[in-house]
């Protein structure tokens, strides 16, 4: 075991990302020594940042502590400390079921424990945005918020995060600034509710001149948007979104469903109607965009020919990314409360499995069309005779990737204009053109 060091894993999203390099700074800030997401881990400490969403996030968290557990009692590792919200909704069962971890911390009283630590050295990294981050030095997450106001049937993210508080522009511009001085080119803006930012500051919808600030401080070169909401979406965003040059031509969107009996039970306040028009909407004014989703099968009471509205609704729509998951009742929701699950699991993954495989053919088809292009490319990293980068179109660790033969010296972290020559699955070859 090394004294002096914490290990963080993080589960789930990349908001839990960012809390995470909160508390690393924190614990630098002690003099302790860090490692994010150590695949052994070692530490005098080893806090785990665990995910509530759905089921499968969820057991991700428990069997990730509970293999800590075990290693723990072999002395391979000092103190287990959780953190985020699985333990913010089940403080109290975690602690009678996995007595083994020393001490849990809710999704914002996590900075109590570097309270705890002992200094081991000097100070550092002081500022509110610190010199630590879990990213490589070229992109970063920055929450805007925390919180939401929707009340979707089946989601759980209110009762964990509680009410939307969306940050004041300044700290954010300042947070930006600080990440340009230190050589960041990349942002990835995200909160639970990107297109609700502003409106509890002073009941307007302020995404649009925040991002349009954003896009005008020195240094940065692209910025994706993450988490928007269909309703009462802010279409001055999408002004923003064609008119400056580093606002990545991508958005993330999650539509659910199409089916208008199976939203209105999900309490989207969308019908499939102004889903159709906003994405058409979206596609005229920003030419070019590529849009990423997020769809759920097996909703309590969806029926097949409701499942079979939602393949022809992605055949038609064509999302450039998509992702999906199965539903999963989740306590103190309104579907837990109010309706039967009542789709069997295998059904609802048989629905996934269908879903996917009609995306996979979409997403190839898409990647196909960009071979012959000439576009640029962030480098992220070397992986043999590869260097593997990102278009403007790629959010990391989601989306597809392009793959660079090794044959010029690429540096990560640079943009480089990048020939597609050829691709496979979900990813694109090319060549660095000089």
């Amino acid at each position: 075991m090394i004294k002096g060091r914490v290990d963080i894993i993080t589960m789930g999203c990349s908001k839990n990302l960012v809390d995470s390099e909160h508390l690393a700074r924190l614990v630098q800030q002690k003099g302790y020594s860090l490692r994010h997401d150590p695949r052994i881990p070692a530490g005098e400490y080893v806090v785990v940042n665990t995910c509530g969403f759905i089921q499968d996030a969820k057991q991700e968290s428990i069997d990730a502590i509970l293999r800590l557990g075990e290693m723990k009692k072999r002395g391979k590792i000092g103190k287990i400390i959780v953190m985020g919200c699985l333990s913010q909704r089940y403080l109290a069962q975690l602690e009678e079921a996995i007595p083994e971890v020393d001490s849990y911390y809710g999704k914002f009283d996590f900075p109590a424990f570097a309270d705890t630590l002992v200094q081991t050295g000097p100070a550092c990294g002081t500022s509110k945005t610190g010199s630590w981050r879990a990213t490589p030095k070229h992109y970063a997450y920055v929450k805007i918020s925390e919180g939401c106001d929707r009340h979707c049937a089946f989601c759980a993210i209110p009762t964990i995060t509680g009410r939307q508080k969306s940050r004041p522009e300044k700290d954010i511009l300042d947070e930006v600034r600080c990440l340009a001085s230190q050589g960041v080119k990349e942002l990835q803006i995200v909160a639970q509710e990107l297109t609700g930012y502003g409106l509890d500051i002073d009941g307007t919808r302020r995404i649009a001149p925040l991002i349009d600030a954003i896009s005008r401080v020195p240094g940065i070169e692209w910025i994706r948007l993450h988490y928007a909401y269909p309703a009462q979406f802010p279409l001055e965003l999408l002004d923003v979104m064609r008119s400056r040059p580093n606002v990545c031509k991508y958005l993330d969107i999650a539509f659910q469903h199409v089916s208008d009996r199976i939203l209105k039970a999900m309490r989207r306040n969308f019908s499939r109607s102004q889903t159709l028009d906003l994405i058409n909407l979206i596609r005229e004014k920003v030419p070019g965009i590529f849009l990423r989703t997020t769809l759920m099968t097996g909703f309590p009471g969806e029926t097949d020919d409701e499942f079979n509205e939602l393949l022809d609704f992605v055949r038609q729509a064509r999302f450039e990314r998509m992702g999906a998951f199965a539903y999963s009742e989740e306590e103190g929701t309104f579907a837990a409360q109010n309706y039967t699950d009542d789709i069997p699991e295998t059904v609802k993954r048989d629905r996934l499995s269908r879903l996917m495989a009609v995306q996979q053919e979409i997403a190839a088809e898409t990647e196909a069309g960009l071979v012959g292009k000439t576009m640029r490319v962030i480098i992220d990293r070397r992986e043999g005779d590869w260097f593997v980068g990102r278009t403007q179109y790629s959010s990391p660790e989601v989306d597809p990737e392009v793959l660079v033969k090794a044959n010029k010296h690429l540096r990560r972290g640079q943009f480089y204009n990048v020939r597609m020559n050829g691709c496979e699955a979900f990813d694109l070859y090319g060549e660095a053109v000089v």
